[in-house]
């Protein structure tokens, strides 16, 4: 009783980083379970089989909360789908430890350029056009992909892609990507329950990690609507940053004194960013509360309504960072 509640809160934790972040649900509940001993595919198998509840209940908050593009929905998770199930029915015999250090290379650059790119201001028209099917297809593919065989990382791939990209605000990047999540699960658990049986599936901590996320999935969707985007784009690069940089030290065989001066500096780093972020959150709400005040105040007349209420949606961008669906 005492580890399936454990497991209740690895899975609640576990999905408020995956609701609020957009990744790490996967990642966080596999580790947990390689470390008890799990093998790796029964391991991967529990965990795609409790995200079919976790993202389902997330992905429904997420559209309450005004956090989903349909668009890239439709077209990330069919992709995504394939890509699960081929990697979820190959995982028994193929190994992909000698694939994790290149991966994680990619993952840290991506984290690295969010860092960066979110510790400056954000410029106001930043969504500007439409994602394509030709990008958004093949992400899915290798998203889903990896996510089966390594037991999470559809988050951690395809989110810093969407966030890189410029075209979507961070929140809905987010709601997106957690909701196509539930097709990939569902067909992950598909592939699994061909090539393991249902003897692979760890009901016990299916149902404690399917609890944990079920409580925290509304509180989750909740909290990424109203957290800046400037804030979120650099704590989503930290956290890509400091998981994925695990793999690489490990690696690269790295002990001694070594490791925790790298992890030391890398800590310091996103310190760093967060602090500039939050000064950039600082000007940029104050240039557009400046820039709301002059017609909304001093030159609305008070028969144009509509002309305040505009005003109003401003102050509004300018109070979270986010635009707020009215």
């Amino acid at each position: 009783m005492r580890k399936l509640l454990v497991l209740a809160l690895v899975g609640l934790v576990a999905q408020l980083i995956d609701g609020s972040l957009g990744m790490a649900y996967g990642l966080t509940s596999s580790t947990l379970l390689l470390v008890a001993g799990v093998a790796p595919a029964a391991a991967s198998a529990s965990v795609h089989l409790a995200e079919i509840g976790t993202t389902l209940a997330a992905g429904v908050a997420h559209w309450r909360f005004g956090n989903v593009d349909w668009r890239v929905v439709t077209r990330i998770a069919l992709p995504g789908a394939i890509g699960a199930f081929a990697g979820a029915t190959l995982l028994s015999s193929i190994s992909t430890e000698a694939a994790a250090p290149w991966m994680a290379g990619i993952l840290f650059t991506l984290g690295a350029y969010l860092l960066v790119r979110f510790a400056r201001p954000l410029r106001t028209d930043r969504v500007g056009g439409r994602l394509r099917g030709r990008f958004l297809g093949p992400l899915g593919l290798v998203a889903g992909f990896v996510d089966a065989t390594g037991g999470g990382g559809w988050g951690p791939v395809a989110t810093p892609a969407l966030l890189v990209s410029g075209r979507m605000e961070p929140r809905k990047v987010i709601g997106s990507v957690d909701t196509a999540e539930f097709v990939v699960a569902a067909a992950a658990s598909v592939g699994f329950l061909i090539g393991l049986g249902s003897e692979g599936f760890l009901l016990p901590t299916v149902a404690a990690l399917l609890i944990g996320g079920l409580i925290a999935a509304p509180l989750a969707a909740w909290l990424v609507r109203i957290v800046p985007a400037q804030l979120l784009g650099a704590a989503v690069g930290g956290v890509i940053v400091l998981s994925n940089a695990r793999t690489l030290i490990r690696s690269a065989e790295l002990d001694g004194p070594v490791r925790p001066v790298l992890y030391a500096l890398l800590a310091a780093g996103w310190l760093a960013a967060l602090v500039l972020a939050v000064r950039a959150l600082r000007r940029t709400r104050r240039a557009r509360a400046e820039a709301a005040s002059a017609p909304s105040v001093a030159t609305v007349p008070a028969a144009l309504p509509e002309v305040a209420a505009t005003g109003a949606v401003a102050a509004d961008l300018a109070a979270t960072g986010t635009p707020t669906p009215r």
